[in-house]
């Protein structure tokens, strides 16, 4: 009987044994899938992170072109324009108040190579720039472009074209379907006749496909100055589902094709719809935060000085300026956190940077404290300003990097004749929530709700801005 019993033990021990070592394994393989799940999960992440760092010009781009589709009856090939100095509903980002916005989105798949005609600077003056969909310039237009103010027939081949381009055009090769082209019709003064008669300038412009060259027809023009036209980067999922738009209907460059199977990976592949699982959407929208928390981040560190000892900066890295231009020639060089930066916060390549126009960036005081819309601050504009149309500050919401909604004025410009100037020539304008006594001509009214930014341009800019003979002092905070 107790050999019996001896074996029921040792059979009963076994089965203990064998149980241990099951839920052990069971146990080690539940670690395991979930180490294995979350690293899955944290290289989906990274992937989605890299993709908006990537992506921010081209989903810049997208966003403009889809308030124009979805929100006025003007298409692809024809003009977009705003009859009046732009106003808050304007929420792209960082235009400009001070001139009349003329846009073209035009599109060479379809339509084949694609002609912009350009008027001669006789009545009028562009500033203008032609882009690819990753906003890279093309080339410039007006008297600092390469018409040099004559007027020009430019045109925009398509990727791959195998034809031969005609004489007589201003040829240029895009490696894009799609890209757009900004025209700033220049302002004499803020009057209704100078405002009526930029607009007509900018309507002279004409843009049809080289095959209708001979006789093309009326170019369509739409007013979008009652528009709600926002194309503010939104750091959720419709950024991704942008990005997907691109990858659907731009030909791969060579520069890009390791991102290939990292779009992949998140669920973005040339040739099938974008429809993430649940997991995947967890992730996308995680590190859609995440991407946007690192861009502010080197936001909040700033571009390099313009100025000696001073905040303002020209809001684009120096590598960006010269590879963006050069169209990426530089094969050791692809500075895509430069070129984020600079897209999260306003849009348009130029190819001469600094020779129809100049930018200066400020998001901090004299003192280094960002701006904030409940205090008071002053600019001094010194006397001379180095520019042969004009100079203007402009007010930016800090978050979003458009005009500050439901504000009636957003800058104070030097073409404006009921600015008051000093006994010198100098100028003060004055940033705050209320004018201060007897300056409301000279403010820019702000939300007290909301952090700001300014900034500085100048149209026509002269030598003394480069070589710092001029100096335009930071903002400073008045009590």
């Amino acid at each position: 009987m107790m050999k019996i019993f001896r074996v029921i033990a040792t059979c009963f021990l076994l089965t203990l044994t064998a149980c241990e070592q099951q839920k052990k394994e069971t146990m080690t393989s539940t670690t395991q899938s979930a180490t294995s799940a979350n690293v899955q999960n944290n290289v989906l992440r990274s992937r989605a992170v890299q993709a908006v760092i990537w992506g921010m010009p081209a989903v810049n781009y997208d966003l403009m072109l889809q308030e124009m589709l979805n929100k006025t009856s003007s298409r692809q090939n024809e003009v977009v324009y705003w009859s009046r100095p732009v106003t808050w509903k304007n929420q792209t980002l960082t235009p400009n108040p001070d001139a009349l916005y003329f846009m073209i989105f035009f599109n060479t798949k379809d339509a084949g190579p694609v002609v912009i005609e350009v008027p001669p600077a006789d009545q009028g003056v562009f500033a203008a720039n032609i882009d690819t969909v990753w906003q890279m310039p093309l080339e410039d237009a007006g008297p600092a472009g390469a018409d040099h103010g004559k007027g020009g027939k430019y045109l925009i081949l398509p990727p791959g074209y195998q034809g031969k381009a005609p004489a007589g055009y201003i040829t240029l090769q895009s490696d894009t379907y799609g890209g757009y082209a900004l025209f700033r019709s220049n302002l004499a003064s803020h009057s209704d006749a100078d405002i009526a008669k930029a607009r007509e300038y900018g309507k002279r412009l004409r843009v049809y496909p080289l095959s209708q060259a001979s006789h093309p027809g009326e170019t369509k023009f739409t007013d979008a100055i009652d528009v709600d036209y926002d194309s503010t980067i939104p750091y959720d999922m419709r950024f991704f589902q942008s990005l997907d738009r691109i990858i659907q209907t731009e030909p791969w460059q060579t520069r890009d094709k390791a991102m290939i199977d990292q779009l992949k990976s998140i669920g973005i592949e040339k040739g099938k719809p974008f429809n993430p699982d649940a997991n995947t959407t967890e992730a996308l929208k995680s590190a859609i935060v995440e991407a946007r928390d690192y861009i502010d981040g080197l936001y909040e560190a700033g571009f390099p000085p313009f100025f000696p000892n001073a905040h303002w900066a020209v809001p684009a890295m120096a590598e960006l300026i010269k590879e963006g231009s050069s169209g990426y020639a530089d094969p050791n060089v692809y500075p895509v956190d430069a070129r984020t930066i600079t897209y999260s916060i306003g849009y348009i390549g130029i190819k001469r940077l600094g020779t129809a126009q100049f930018y200066l960036l400020e998001a901090k005081d004299k003192d280094g404290n960002g701006f904030n819309g409940g205090e008071a601050y002053r600019l001094h504009v010194p006397p001379n300003a180095p520019t042969t149309q004009y100079w203007s500050a402009t007010v930016y919401d800090r978050v979003t990097h458009a005009l500050v909604k439901n504000l009636d004025r957003a800058s104070r410009a030097s073409n404006d004749t009921t600015l008051q100037k000093n006994s010198d020539g100098s100028v003060d304008i004055y940033f705050g929530p209320k004018a201060p006594d007897g300056k409301d001509n000279n403010w820019v009214p702000t939300d007290p709700n909301r952090k700001f930014e300014v900034m500085f341009r100048l149209y026509g800019p002269q030598p003394a801005l480069f070589q710092k003979t001029w100096v335009l002092p930071d903002v400073e905070k008045v009590s």
